[in-house]
């Protein structure tokens, strides 16, 4: 679903400073919707190459939300966010 979003990685030009989570050696998925429905499950850029922040928008309801990102093996690779179109 990735195509419904826009998606802008920020880069702030620092390298990890500390070794990833080795629970999460696929990345985590976000859900920022807690069990709020509507919702949409976005498919975000993984990994990312350094510290960093993802914008992410919706192109249907204009939700948006700012993820944090290192550049490393436990990052975000999806975040469900609510619709707020639908309320």
């Amino acid at each position: 679903m990735s195509g419904n979003f826009k998606i802008d990685w920020i880069d702030r030009e620092r390298e990890p400073q500390c070794p990833s989570d080795p629970a999460y050696p696929d990345g985590i998925d976000l859900d920022i919707a807690k069990g709020r429905v509507p919702s949409c499950l976005c498919t975000l850029p993984y990994p990312t190459p350094r510290c960093g922040l993802l914008y992410v928008e919706c192109r249907t309801c204009g939700t948006n939300i700012l993820i944090t990102t290192a550049g490393r093996r436990d990052d975000p690779r999806s975040v469900r966010l609510p619709c707020d179109k639908l309320q």
